[in-house]
């Protein structure tokens, strides 16, 4: 059922549930929900932190599958790529963007795709993959399809929670974010419950958890010298915790594993303050990949993505 004030407006790509200010207009009664992260992810330790204003405030437990390097390529490069991007035409699309897509023609329902009228990824993209080799969980990847993605405030642009395809994308989502920062927002709907420890702040800052992970932690209360109390992990539903990532300008993620797979991922309207893009590479799943069903047409995508002489389709 379409959302109140929902579908296509001037300029707009909604469908459905899918919404933007563009096509919203004042009978709707309130933004698309928009879910508040408890935890944040630190790059340095690979875990999710407890947000201090949350009830998780002190806690924290592993969050796997993410890579993120930050400046991956420099202000000259970004204002070239994106002037580029600017020469050809931004499509509209779902919830507030624009796009431009480089790849094959995908009917992701009835499991069909065909080459079509894709002829590579631009030229510009060349150099990009190119840095990526550097990246240590991308030295073999191989990126067959590339979509970049206009986010601007006044269109209210975002994307709901989601996984991307597994049939024919591959296990690495890699993004490289443009000209402005923004979070990604990560939620599961699994049934399983996550082991919170609690956490310690070394001197120098750092966030560290027990290294042996027992079942109770003696710590110091700041607040109250000399008094100790007594920690267990915490095991709480999945579906109470949301983990953002913080992705600064320029920056290069990658999700994998449980990131890929047990996490949706969305951006929110709040995260938007200025023009974002966002430029995501996919690569073939196993299926399209040597030793797999359809390898031929998978080696003849590739052929063509990787000749870099591609427009958008």
């Amino acid at each position: 059922m379409e959302a109140a004030g929902g579908g296509e407006g001037p300029g707009c790509g909604c469908k459905g549930i899918r919404s933007c200010l563009l096509c919203e207009g004042p009978a709707q009664a309130a933004p698309p929900p928009q879910g508040e992260d408890n935890f944040t992810y630190c790059p340095a330790t690979g875990l999710a932190k407890g947000n201090e204003d949350s009830e998780f405030a002190g806690w924290a437990f592993p969050f796997p599958g993410v890579f993120l390097t930050e400046e991956f390529i420099s202000e000259d490069e970004e204002s070239e790529i994106v002037e580029l991007m600017d020469q050809d035409d931004w499509k509209p699309s779902q919830s507030g963007r624009k796009k431009q897509d480089y790849g094959p023609k995908v009917n992701f329902k009835k499991q069909r795709m065909k080459a079509g009228s894709f002829t590579g990824l631009p030229s510009f993209s060349k150099k990009i993959v190119a840095q990526m080799k550097a990246c240590s969980v991308l030295g073999s990847f191989l990126p067959v399809e590339q979509c970049n993605l206009d986010y601007m405030p006044e269109r209210g642009s975002a994307i709901d929670p989601h996984f991307d395809d597994w049939w024919l994308w591959g296990e690495r989502l890699v993004s490289l974010n443009l000209l402005s920062k923004t979070v990604l927002s990560m939620s599961c709907d699994s049934e399983d419950r996550i082991q919170l420890f609690p956490t310690f702040s070394r001197e120098n800052g750092e966030l560290s958890l027990p290294g042996s992970f027992t079942e109770t932690t003696t710590c110091k209360n700041s607040g109250e010298e000399g008094i100790n109390c007594i920690l267990s992990p915490r095991l709480v539903p999945s579906k109470e915790v949301t983990v953002a990532i913080h992705l600064p300008r320029r920056s290069l993620v990658v999700l994998y594993g449980d990131a890929r797979y047990k996490w949706k991922h969305a951006i929110y309207r709040k995260h938007i303050e200025h023009r974002r893009i966002c430029v995501t590479f996919r690569e073939l799943s196993a299926e399209f990949s040597a030793g797999g069903r359809h390898e031929e047409l998978g080696k003849e995508l590739l052929e063509i993505a990787l000749s870099f002489q591609g427009r958008p389709v």
